[in-house]
């Protein structure tokens, strides 16, 4: 997290309140001379230095505290098609780590580490945005990535971030795509994780199989900002057999194409960071993305079709005020017929 955002962050929020009520005290005046009125403008002075004090403390709180606070959400996930050597396998699911969030204070990244391998996992899936910006945001904390362990090692999918599509250095978007090939490349070999990039992974247990797919983000609504769809769905099926867990890290993604297309289970997803603000357990988030965490299930296709949205361990914003960093710990579980 740069200093200079850290730094700016409070001012611009204070020049955002200030502006917005001195423009609501600037109508009120006219009206007040059209309609003959008196109105003070001391409530208003008051209002806008309280509005700023408050904000301040919330984000203060965010950014000293907030931001570093952790859930470990544990979930049991039944189906009935989860085949009987995979019933108890453990899932551990993380999210958007945006690892310059933790320049300033790396032993909460090894608690995080830690925290993720004392939940004995078999598997560990990442949604993906790895960075914010470009690799070099990862370089500080690879030995600490490479020891996040589980017995079917780490799957990935690459989220919007991860395309560094939000830098402005690049002449043009070969060389983009070139840093974004570099940082895979990273992932790959530094990091020892597996990649999956529009394509999957079986992992067997004597005659029953999970696959896991994977995609790059695909994103697939208006957000009010620039992001990608380089996500393609089918290319991830190819060849997939057993009980399917998709990864994809846009959770748009799951109503717009798998939930119409396929009759895949279990899909996780991240990248809403749940606005990283819940106001008496209202989210922002919710305004844009219908799922924006947690767990949601309908019936797809004539079968139950869930998607897990974890809500992320760093931050594009540097503060969390009521949205922990989350661990998901899912454990599947098959039913008895």
């Amino acid at each position: 997290m740069s200093l200079k955002f850290v730094l700016l962050s409070p001012i611009l929020l204070a020049l955002v309140l200030l502006l917005s009520v001195h423009l609501l005290w600037g109508v009120t005046w006219l009206l007040s001379k059209c309609f003959h009125f008196s109105v003070s403008y001391s409530p208003w002075k008051w209002t806008a230095i309280g509005l700023v004090l408050v904000s301040w403390i919330f984000l203060a709180y965010g950014y000293f505290f907030g931001r570093f606070r952790l859930d470990v959400n544990r979930v049991d996930f039944s189906h009935a098609d989860v085949p009987s050597a995979f019933d108890g396998y453990r899932i551990v699911h993380i999210s958007d780590l945006h690892l310059s969030t933790f320049n300033d204070r790396p032993k909460a990244l090894e608690r995080i580490v830690d925290s993720v391998n004392a939940q004995h996992p078999d598997l560990i899936c990442f949604t993906g945005d790895l960075v914010t910006i470009g690799r070099e945001e990862a370089e500080p904390f690879t030995a600490m990535l490479k020891n996040m362990k589980a017995k079917d090692g780490v799957m990935a999918v690459l989220g919007n971030h991860d395309f560094l599509i939000y830098r402005r250095d690049f002449v043009n978007n070969a060389a983009r795509m070139r840093a974004v090939e570099d940082l895979a490349d990273y992932m790959r070999g530094e990091l020892g994780w597996q990649l999956l990039r529009n394509d999957n992974r079986m992992i067997v247990r004597g005659n029953d199989t999970l696959c896991v797919l994977g995609v790059d983000n695909h994103s697939c609504s208006d957000q009010g900002f620039h992001t990608v769809a380089y996500g393609v769905l089918s290319k991830a099926r190819y060849g997939a057999t057993g009980f399917q867990v998709l990864l994809t890290h846009d959770p748009t993604h799951w109503r717009a194409e798998v939930l119409p297309q396929t009759d895949i289970p279990l899909t996780l997803s991240g990248h809403t960071h749940d606005a990283q603000i819940k106001i008496f357990g209202w989210s922002p988030a919710s305004r844009m993305f219908p799922e924006h965490a947690g767990m949601y299930t309908v019936m797809g296709n004539h079968v139950p079709q869930s998607l897990y949205v974890n809500v992320g361990i760093g931050c594009t914003f540097p503060a969390r005020v009521g949205v922990d960093e989350e661990i998901t710990v899912i454990e599947l579980r098959g039913v008895e017929n």
